[in-house]
């Protein structure tokens, strides 16, 4: 091994029937750092992680581990916790009704022999050692996800791990959890452990990491000291070709936005209020408009759409469509009036991830239509292939399980079936997290396409770069209520943050 490498994975190969997943890929980690693993959806980042944690056999290649003479043999997910390799993963894998200690030592503990006493003992050193705000005894559901991702740390620490891998852990915390998340990644890194960290956010690799490794579809780009690659390159090498300049995205989707959009709102909310404790609100939307909803984590942006499509049960207020006053009291009423709504939790509230990309694409028309009238297997393909080929959606065929996809064509598939039913209206929720890059763009540009030809389009994205790319108006949230309204000059980043901090928009 290399000296100073704590994990060296040489030629590794994976193949599924009819894919190369990877082909000859290298990774090296030194102690005491943190490596970026980065490439679009479907380049191999996971399943590298899974071969390295023995999810998956590998076809050919080598893992090396520092202390562990000859190639590392990992046919399992404990065989790689007993040589020092840890996970953890977006979605926390630990147990919310059992305490933070019980949490720490689940499947270290002897039953009725159990020594609680030194169990809650050790649990405070470690949480008191890394700065984790949380006691022994706390039930780990009443702590923040951000504390319960350092729970899961903790626990792979004093498993004594060599090398921990944190999987997209960012994509549910706001900005003050992040700092405290990567807080503990530094003490971590100073205390020897090599960190491999996954994530689709750019900021965050050059705020933590000392070097980063590219994949593209399966192979390996190159290695790089964070340095020595610019944040440009870094897009190019993950995309395979040159960015296109993307503030130039808008320019060309043909939206003008100097021309004013006047008369009778596609919708219009007067005074809305919900069961979710969002204050009373007015919005409204003309056609061929893209509008959003922005702020903070928990400000109420994703509640005032829900209220809007009716997931929410409304408790104020009232809409109208073309003027006039309609009744949703649930989706399908949004529905039959011509709306769409593409949900924050894709795994939740989206996809269903035992029906196939055929069947996850005609949901929602089918819904309309009615399930004691079924539409015709070669209706219901002649749909999909539309789609699949618009979007190009990357999969096998339409029987494919949406669950077997990446995220990105999980979310194309989901954008599909609301494209299906031709809403006047459609509300896009984070409808890029989790998701690459060349992705993402892809998606904005759809979205200016629609409203280009006349759709209404209301978008919501924890990146505010991507809504100034993408909207010509802002609500900004703040404590579960509106405290301003952006457009023309004002959509800036800066006046977005003030009005998030200090009320209104002058």
């Amino acid at each position: 091994m290399q000296k100073g490498a704590v994990l060296e994975m040489h030629g590794i190969c994976k193949y599924f029937p009819g894919v190369r997943a990877l082909q000859d890929v290298d990774f090296t980690l030194r102690t005491g750092e943190i490596h970026a693993l980065m490439g679009e959806n479907g380049a191999g980042k996971s399943t590298l992680i899974k071969v390295l944690t023995g999810v998956y056999g590998k076809d050919c290649g080598e893992i090396h581990i520092a202390g562990h003479e000859g190639p590392a043999v990992i046919r399992s997910p404990q065989d790689a916790q007993n040589i020092g390799i840890s996970t953890v993963y977006q979605e926390i894998t630990l147990c919310p009704n059992l305490t933070v200690a019980e949490n720490m030592f689940i499947g270290r503990t002897k039953g009725i022999g159990t020594n609680w006493k030194m169990m809650n003992r050790r649990t405070r050193e470690i949480l008191d050692s890394l700065g984790i705000p949380a006691t022994p005894k706390q039930q780990l559901g009443s702590c923040s996800i951000a504390v319960q991702q350092m729970v899961a740390i903790a626990r792979a620490v004093d498993m004594e791990c060599k090398v921990l891998i944190l999987d997209e852990p960012t994509s549910s915390l706001d900005e003050q959890e992040v700092e405290k998340l990567f807080g503990l990644m530094r003490d971590l890194r100073a205390k020897g452990v090599g960190i491999i960290f996954v994530t689709h956010f750019l900021d965050q690799v050059y705020a933590v990491c000392d070097r980063i490794t590219v994949l593209r579809d399966g192979q390996l780009v190159g290695e790089y000291v964070i340095e020595d690659l610019p944040r440009v390159q870094l897009v190019s090498k993950m995309l395979g070709k040159d960015l296109d300049d993307m503030a130039d995205i808008k320019k060309e989707s043909g939206i003008d936005e100097s021309v004013v959009l006047e008369g009778t709102p596609v919708l219009e909310a007067k005074g809305l209020c919900s069961n979710a404790g969002i204050k009373p609100f007015d919005f409204s939307i003309q056609k061929g408009e893209v509008n959003g909803f922005t702020g903070l984590l928990g400000s109420g942006r994703s509640e005032c759409v829900r209220a809007i499509f009716g997931a929410d049960r409304v408790t104020g207020g009232e809409v109208q469509m073309d003027g006039k006053s309609v009744k949703i009291k649930k989706p399908l009423d949004a529905m039959k009036n011509g709306i769409g709504y593409l949900p924050e939790d894709r795994k939740g509230d989206g996809i269903v991830g035992d029906l196939s990309v055929r069947e996850n694409i005609i949901l929602a028309l089918q819904v309309l239509k009615g399930f004691f009238k079924p539409f015709s297997r070669s209706q219901a393909e002649a749909f999909a292939d539309e789609y699949i080929k618009l979007l190009e959606i990357k999969t096998a065929s339409s029987d494919t399980p949406i669950k077997s996809l990446s995220g990105g064509n999980q979310q194309k598939c989901i954008l599909a079936r609301w494209l299906l039913t031709n809403p006047e209206y459609l509300i896009l929720d984070e409808p890029t997290r989790g998701i690459d890059i060349g992705t993402k763009i892809e998606i904005q540009k759809l979205v200016l396409k629609l409203a280009s030809e006349g759709k209404s389009v209301t978008f919501i994205s924890s990146e505010i770069d991507e809504m100034l790319r993408t909207c010509s108006r802002l609500v900004v949230m703040r404590d579960r209520k509106a405290v301003g309204e952006l457009t023309g000059e004002d959509l800036t980043q800066s006046k977005i943050m003030d009005t998030i901090a200090g009320g209104e928009a002058k």
